[in-house]
């Protein structure tokens, strides 16, 4: 049984490099507005880094702009702050109660760019996803090694974590290139 807790296990952590890969992919700009292009940046809350959304309501009105809702007011300029310093390219326009972030769209170059940070992202899961086979196979044999399980088992045991890598490494390419074709569509 040792060899399906490795498998298991194996299945598990290549699964957490897949959702953070799509983690990753989300705060990646389409051309429409969103709420997650936001969640990197922190605020000077009283000489404290803290995340946006713990001191503003976010909200997209509409797909060309994103609006910030302080809920301390005397906070404004620092969240608008944040924005310009957070290089995301974006302009705010602080009204002293609210601030407005238009969403220009996207320009052919600044689309490849994207696709290019993209597929940085999904080699770097399919890095991730091949450390795992690594540290899973070497864990096949140290229960070899210890006599836990046989040289069948370890084989069959590595067979199937080379299947696990192979349908990981796939699905993050079929995300990639749906991210890729929604870049480059709009």
């Amino acid at each position: 049984m040792p060899v399906q807790e490795v498998l298991q296990l194996t299945k598990t952590t290549m699964m957490k490099s897949l959702d953070y890969f799509k983690v990753q992919l989300s705060k990646v700009r389409t051309g429409r507005a969103s709420g997650n292009l936001l969640d990197d940046i922190y605020v000077d809350y009283y000489g404290a880094p803290t995340p946006l959304s713990q001191v503003a309501s976010v909200s997209v009105p509409d797909a060309r702009s994103i609006m910030i809702q302080p809920f301390d007011r005397t906070m404004i300029s620092a969240i608008d702050r944040a924005i310009q310093l957070a290089g995301l390219g974006f302009n705010p326009q602080n009204d002293g109660t609210v601030i407005r972030i238009p969403v220009p769209p996207l320009t052919e170059e600044r689309r490849r760019d994207f696709v290019k940070q993209c597929k940085k992202y999904a080699e770097e899961a399919k890095i991730a996803v091949r450390g795992v086979r690594r540290d899973s196979m070497e864990a096949l044999k140290k229960l070899e090694k210890g006599k836990a399980i046989t040289e069948d088992d370890r084989k069959r045991g590595e067979d199937e974590i080379q299947k696990a890598t192979d349908e990981y490494i796939k699905k993050t390419d079929d995300i990639l290139n749906i991210k890729e074709k929604e870049l480059m569509d709009n």
